[in-house]
């Protein structure tokens, strides 16, 4: 019996990979524990992301994504389908931006999101 390999509904960019894999070793984060990305109620417009280091629970997906497994709760599909996560380590910011198609509107630090 084949095993059906999901595509995930986001990207992580190279350098996003990375990043989270340096979290991943430098933090000692357990081996069950994978990425979580989805959205939360809150922000100054509606929906904020979310993301950070969780297991797996019966409502999720799973995805894997060059060794790093992606969880993504079931109902936040819809809201992030398409996103692009990105690290910045620059002079003026450093962290994960979200470039997400899906917003229709988003709030000046590009941490919230209306859809």
């Amino acid at each position: 019996m084949a095993t059906e390999t999901k595509t995930a509904p986001i990207t992580l960019t190279e350098r996003a990979l990375q990043e989270v894999k340096n979290i991943l070793k430098e933090k000692n984060v357990p081996a069950e524990y994978g990425l979580r990305v989805g959205v939360q109620g809150g922000g100054c417009s509606g929906l904020s992301y979310l993301l950070g280091f969780d297991k797996p629970k019966d409502a999720d997906e799973t995805y894997e994504l060059d060794g790093v497994t992606l969880i993504m709760d079931k109902k936040h599909g819809m809201y992030v389908m398409g996103m692009v996560v990105d690290f910045q380590d620059g002079l003026n910011a450093r962290g994960f931006t979200f470039n997400n198609p899906q917003a229709t509107t988003t709030c000046g630090c590009g941490s919230s999101f209306s859809a």
